[in-house]
């Protein structure tokens, strides 16, 4: 129970009896009984609430599960335009990029190696070396 062992939960009782006494300690227990119940009322409320205002707006389990499916159907059909009909290689796919895009692909690395780089010493200067320890 939460990482405590035996004993360490007898010296933390015996410190509360210590502490507040044999007399309030069921007063103690009783008080944090109930917020505990109200904390989980109110959570239980609040799950309420929102599934009615999802059931008002006309949201419910199946709706929303048709919806993320119609989104990715969509999605799988906007891949498949894109890389054809149907499935094909990698490497046929890379036959079909034309010379200016593999160029622009490679500006682009050019330009971002350096700042990369460079925000990486920066990095490294700011907070020092990561060490391990042994």
């Amino acid at each position: 129970m939460f990482g405590i062992g035996g004993g360490e939960l007898i010296f933390i009782i015996f410190i509360i009896l210590m502490l507040f006494g044999s007399d309030k300690v069921p007063e103690i227990a009783r008080t944090m009984g109930k917020a505990m119940a109200q904390l989980k009322n109110a959570t239980n409320d609040i799950k309420n609430e929102i599934q009615k205002g999802a059931e008002a707006n006309g949201f419910d389990q199946n709706m929303l599960h048709d919806f993320t499916h119609s989104i990715t159907s969509e999605i799988d059909k906007a891949k498949s335009n894109i890389l054809g009909e149907t499935t094909t290689s990698p490497t046929t796919i890379s036959s079909t990029f034309t010379p200016e895009i593999l160029k622009a692909k490679d500006d682009l690395l050019a330009e971002t190696a350096p700042q990369i780089n460079k925000v990486s010493d920066e990095i490294e200067d700011s907070i020092g070396p990561i060490k391990r320890k042994k």
